[in-house]
Parts: structure tokens; C-alpha cells; sequence
């Protein structure tokens, strides 16, 4: 009986963990509800009234800024999408792929707003590529042009592009051994398909379906982000989520109401990118199966494959030049257009910076840590609990449910103002007073989708036999676990973490929100200079905002040869 009620509650803690995490998503959306149709006693709305959404509909630009947001949305993912999908039709399992795989480490270790500032670096009239081009073009001052801010959203667009075809890739390779992408190729090369039609008809679907709902992700965020909007991002009229923390930050206690209006608006405009986005994987559907009963075989793809990695390649060349120009700018002495380097270097940035820093920076370490140490636990749990209570046949693999999976990943679907802001009316209105606890708490809502993003593959793909060997002399569950198989998953665990712990590092919203201004983080006070224009600062900010996961990163890689060191097939484990 003992054994029965054990089992229950086994099978029911993955949809325990995955509920929790969900949560507060519910509970913050019922936050924003009540005051957008008027009712928050403690600002004296005390009666339900449609005037906030009255308010906002007479508040100029807003179908400007909603159409934005929308934009932003599909064309980020859009491009992003095609762009990974193409690079593994013309490299799956070749050099290129491999020396790509490895790089995604250090690329996801550049929080957005630390690539954002580095492409303004790049792309600003007075940036690195203006300078390239000043010496041919004649140029003796910056041009003047509208690059960064322009309002059609391009650079926002390009700089969104810049850090979610890296996360994408990421995903996708976890997810192509599934795919079983070998045998499935070579029999569409049988029939006289080339590479690319032979990868993108029969492969890339299996992919996609299984990386689906981290492209809902990227929708969802791109459509609604904000740091990124702040320094990249049209001002006139701003996203509409730029303009909703504009609203939530106002003096006037009032605007409360339209900021809840507002919040409800995003979701809105999120709800309906991602139904389009919807609608244009059916029409992807729809073309690929017309092409695979075209009869055409596409072989001639020789031309197509030299240019499918140009995307993959700009996108890491921004991150890359944007991170040296951060780290330029930061030792710079004077700096005049046109010239290519800074003619003198001075420490002097750092040591205003530093001192100002020191408060954040321990902020930033500790919420991430125990943010991404309660993350890793949190999915751990669920996944080993979830892959003991399914049975399954032999040789089957343990799949995480799609309703699980929808749960924990909600916090990524459902836009971070539209529920964070609800999170903060209620915390303001039960008198809890900001915290590193409760930011710790705010951030675990968007570290362990991404933990457990990473980490569910490597779970699930390690063979079972060897904790059936460990049980057959003598270890019980738990000895299994910890003495066999985490060990033989240091490396993916490590990873995870390390994930996990840049993710906490690169929140904005919750932590303005939640922390009210009395806890700021790296990432904070370097989107609060955005607005100051001082290069030298930003790039001081900026790199601290990298270092600091980059270094996680760095013992996350190093960690599994020091801890088995002599024992070559664990330390690649």
C-alpha cells in the first residue's frame, strides 16, 4: 500500500513542478485584470469601469506601436528560423556544424542588452562600420543618417536576430539526433534529391515539431522585449511594451490603470503574432508538401549551400565585433570619427565604474546562483521523477508530455510585462517589501524553462542500463542516481546551469519591476545608460554583464576534466 501511494506521488510531482512554475504566470495576469477595468482600492478605484481602456485608445502612436510589436515579432523569428533551418540542411553532421556547435557557449553567454549595445557600437553613424568606410567614402563626420532607433524596428529587428539564431541552433541541435537525420537523408538522396531538399523535406519537420514550442518562445519574446527595445528600438512611437514600462514608471499612481489596460493590450498583440505565426506554419506546411509531390529533385544546390551559412555568420560576427568594440570603448582615451582605432587607452572608465558597480554585480551573482541552483534542482526532480513513473517499452524513450512541457514553458509564451506588472500591483498591495529572496523567486519563473530546455535531451537520452547495472549490485534509487547517473551527466547538468544562471543574469523587466529600484543588477544600471550616451560606461557595464556568465560558462566546460581527470570517456560524457 506503501509502494502505491509512493508511485502516485512520484508520478504526480512532475505536474506539481511544472504547475508551480506556472503559476505565478495565472496569478500575475489576474493582477493586471482587475485594474485595467478599474478596480484598485489602494489607488481609489473601488468600482469596475471600462475608462483605462478608454485612456488608452485615445493615447497617440498606439496602433503604431501595437503594429511594431507585431512586426518585431514575426520578422525576428522569421528570420531566424530560416536561417538556422538552411545552415543544417547545407552542414548537418559536417566541419561547419561542428565548429558552430562549439561556439554557441560563448554566443549565449551575451546577455541581449550587452549584444545590443555592442551592434549600436557596430551599426551607429559613428560606429565601427561607418569608420571602415569614412577612409574610401571621404567621410570626415559621422553621417547623417537614422540607423539605430530607426522606426521601422530594423536594427531592433537585426539585434533580436543577432541573439535568438544562436538560441535556435542550440535547440535544434539537442533535437537532431531524434530526428534520425542520416537515414532519412540519405534515402531522400536515393531518389535524387539534393542536400539541402533532402534535409529541408524530410528532416527539418521532425525537428521542428519538436523545438516548436521554443520558437513560440522567441515569438512571444520578440514581440514583446524591452531592454533590447530600449537601446535598439524606435522612440517615436516606442513598442508598445517600452511604452507600457513608461506607463508603469510614471509619478502619477494613476496611470496604473492604464498600464494594466495596456498590459492587457500586449497580450493581445502577442496572442495574435503567435496566431500568425501559426498561420504561416500551415502555409510552410502546405509549400513543403506541394515541393515533395512537385517531382522536382532540387539537386543543383551547390550555389545555395555556399550562402546558407552568411546568415549564421552575421549573426556571430555582430556578437563577436560588438563584444570588442564594448571592450574598445571601455579602454578608450579620446575617440574621434573617422579614425579605425582609439589612438590612446586609459583605465580611467574602469575606475569610475568599479566602485559604482560592486553593489550590482553582487546582486546580479547571487540572484542567478540561487536562481539557477533551485532551477537545475526544480528540473531535475521532474524529469528523473517523470521518467520513473511512465512506463515504457523496452528500448522506448522517455518523452516529457506536451502538457507539461506547455506549463513550464508558459513563462516564455505569455509576454513578461503582461504578468510581471501583475506580479509587482500585488506584491505593492500585500506590502511585501523587495527582496533578494523574492527576486531570486521572480527570476526561477524564466530560469527553469531554459534549464530544463537544456538539459531535458541529455536526461532522457542516457542509457538506462547502467543504473540497471548499479541496482543489480545492490544501489537503491537514490544511490543510482547520484553515484551513476548524474555523474556520467555532469557535463549537460554543468551546461544547464550555466544557462540557466546567463538567463538570470540578463533579466531586466522583473527586476525593475520587482525589485522597485532598492535591488539593481549589472543589467540594470547598464540599460539605465543607454539613455546617457557616455561609451566608455556602457562598454564598462556591458562587459561586466558578460564576463560574469562567460565565467560560469568557462567552469561549466572545464568542471567535468578537472573532476575526472584521467578518465577520457567521463570527461566527454
Amino acid at each position: 500500500m506503501a509502494d502505491r501511494s509512493l508511485s502516485g506521488a512520484v508520478r504526480l510531482l512532475p505536474w506539481a513542478v511544472a504547475a508551480c512554475l506556472a503559476a505565478p504566470v495565472g496569478i500575475g495576469i489576474a493582477g493586471v485584470v482587475l485594474p485595467a477595468f478599474g478596480y484598485l482600492p489602494a489607488l481609489g478605484g473601488t468600482e469596475f469601469t471600462l475608462a483605462p481602456f478608454r485612456d488608452l485608445a485615445s493615447q497617440p502612436g498606439l496602433v503604431g506601436s501595437s503594429a511594431l510589436s507585431l512586426a518585431t515579432g514575426l520578422v525576428t523569428t522569421l528570420v531566424s528560423v530560416v536561417s538556422v533551418a538552411i545552415f543544417l540542411a547545407a552542414f548537418a553532421g559536417t566541419r561547419p556544424m561542428r565548429v558552430a556547435r562549439r561556439s554557441l557557449g560563448p554566443l549565449l553567454a551575451i546577455p541581449h542588452a550587452a549584444a545590443a549595445f555592442g551592434l549600436v557600437f557596430l551599426i551607429a553613424p559613428s560606429g565601427l562600420i561607418a569608420r571602415l568606410l569614412a577612409l574610401p567614402l571621404g567621410l570626415t563626420s559621422p553621417p547623417d543618417l537614422l540607423i539605430v532607433g530607426d522606426p521601422l524596428g530594423l536594427s531592433l529587428m537585426a539585434g533580436l536576430i543577432a541573439k535568438e539564431v544562436p538560441f535556435l541552433l542550440l535547440v535544434a541541435l539537442a533535437a537532431l539526433p531524434q530526428a534520425d537525420p542520416e537515414r532519412r537523408t540519405i534515402l531522400a538522396r536515393s531518389l535524387g534529391y539534393g542536400q539541402m531538399a533532402a534535409f529541408l523535406l524530410t528532416v527539418w519537420p521532425a525537428i521542428y515539431h519538436q523545438i516548436r514550442l521554443p520558437v513560440l518562445a522567441v515569438v512571444a519574446f520578440a514581440s514583446s522585449v524591452v531592454d533590447v527595445a530600449l537601446i535598439l528600438g524606435p522612440s517615436v512611437p516606442p513598442t508598445l511594451a517600452v511604452r507600457l514600462l513608461q506607463w508603469m514608471g510614471d509619478p502619477d499612481l494613476s496611470t496604473r490603470f492604464l498600464a494594466s489596460a495596456g498590459a492587457l493590450l500586449q497580450l493581445a498583440v502577442t496572442a495574435v503574432t503567435l496566431l500568425v505565426w501559426l498561420g504561416l506554419e500551415r502555409i510552410g506546411c502546405r509549400l513543403r508538401e506541394r515541393l515533395a509531390a512537385g517531382g522536382h529533385r532540387y539537386s543543383g544546390d551547390r550555389g545555395l549551400r555556399a550562402v546558407a551559412s552568411i546568415p549564421i555568420v552575421l549573426a556571430g560576427l555582430s556578437l563577436v565585433l560588438g563584444l570588442m568594440m564594448l571592450g574598445l570603448w571601455s579602454f578608450a582615451g579620446f575617440w574621434g570619427f573617422p579614425d579605425p582605432l582609439p589612438p590612446s587607452f586609459s583605465l580611467n572608465s574602469w575606475q569610475r565604474a568599479l566602485p559604482r558597480a560592486e553593489d550590482p554585480l553582487v546582486v546580479t551573482a547571487l540572484v542567478a546562483g540561487f536562481s539557477g541552483v533551485i532551477a537545475l534542482v526544480a528540473v531535475v526532480v521532474m524529469l528523473e521523477a517523470h521518467r520513473r513513473a511512465v512506463p515504457r517499452l523496452a528500448g522506448e524513450r522517455p518523452v516529457l508530455p506536451s502538457l507539461i512541457a506547455g506549463l513550464l514553458y508558459l513563462p516564455l509564451i505569455v509576454p513578461q510585462i503582461a504578468f510581471v506588472f501583475g506580479l509587482q500591483i500585488l506584491v505593492v498591495a500585500s506590502g511585501i517589501q523587495p527582496s533578494l529572496g523574492l527576486l531570486v523567486a521572480v527570476h526561477l519563473i524564466f530560469v527553469a524553462p531554459y534549464v530544463a530546455l537544456a538539459l531535458v535531451g541529455p536526461w532522457y537520452a542516457l542509457d538506462p542500463r547502467y543504473e540497471v547495472v548499479a541496482t543489480s549490485l545492490g544501489h537503491g534509487i537514490f544511490s543510482a542516481l547520484f553515484r551513476v547517473r548524474m555523474p556520467l551527466l555532469l557535463a549537460p547538468i554543468l551546461t544547464s546551469f550555466a544557462i540557466g544562471f546567463a538567463v538570470s543574469v540578463g533579466q531586466y523587466l522583473p527586476t525593475v519591476l520587482i525589485g522597485a529600484g532598492r535591488l539593481t543588477t549589472i543589467t540594470t544600471e547598464a540599460v539605465a545608460l543607454a539613455s546617457g550616451g557616455n561609451r566608455r560606461i556602457i562598454g564598462v557595464y556591458a562587459l561586466l554583464q558578460t564576463i560574469i556568465p562567460a565565467l560560469v560558462f568557462l567552469l561549466a566546460s572545464l568542471m567535468p576534466g578537472l573532476v575526472f581527470r584521467g578518465r577520457r570517456g567521463m570527461e566527454a560524457a
